[in-house]
């Protein structure tokens, strides 16, 4: 018998069918509770990023900067859905809190509530002992395969800039060189 501590093997999501889900959001003005499915972004492309709590310092800077590229991925066929292990009620206290007050203000996406943690647990972001999800981010094409994942700290923020160009690197069909940047030939 080993005494060492068996350490849980890492999965690979790209490349595979995106694990389902059906979650309750609160729409990005605050203002209604809706259902949101995986199928529902069947046919576009989806960001679909985790983030640890509501009311916490990093985390309202990553979901206003992708609010304010929102336009950005709509013109390229993107949606986006923000995923947390906190209430709906407590997502739309924050969307109804000013920015300037710590808050989210009205975002140009939703925001879904995984309490059961289920969700977190198949993408494979849950902290299992504390409850909450590390910063992941998937890129699932419209097919519903993912082609892009990203697991950050949760003290260190996502760049909206690099999801961006890794999304038109993905949607350009080819071969892309380390910095490829939009317009940039494929190999």
């Amino acid at each position: 018998m080993s005494t060492l501590l068996e350490t849980p093997k890492a999965t690979r999501l790209v490349g595979k069918p995106a694990p389902d889900f059906s979650m309750e959001a609160v729409t990005g003005d605050g203002k209604e509770f809706i259902r949101v499915s995986l199928s529902d972004y069947r046919g576009k492309w989806l960001v679909l990023f985790f983030y640890p709590l509501d009311f916490t310092f990093v985390c309202p800077t990553e979901i206003t900067a992708l609010s304010d590229s929102a336009d950005i991925f709509r013109n390229l066929d993107t949606e986006i859905l923000g995923v947390s292990t906190d209430s709906v009620y407590s997502h739309k206290a924050w969307i109804n809190t000013p920015r300037e007050q710590n808050g989210l203000g009205p975002l140009n996406f939703p925001l879904a509530a995984d309490l059961t943690h289920k969700v977190a647990r198949d993408y494979g972001v849950l902290i299992e002992e504390e409850g909450i999800a590390l910063r992941g981010l998937f890129i699932i094409n419209p097919e519903g395969v993912i082609k892009y994942q990203v697991v950050n700290d949760n003290n260190v923020g996502r760049s909206v800039d690099e999801t961006l160009r890794v999304l038109q690197a993905l949607q350009s069909g080819g071969l892309c060189a380390a910095n490829w940047q939009p317009g940039d030939p494929n190999l």
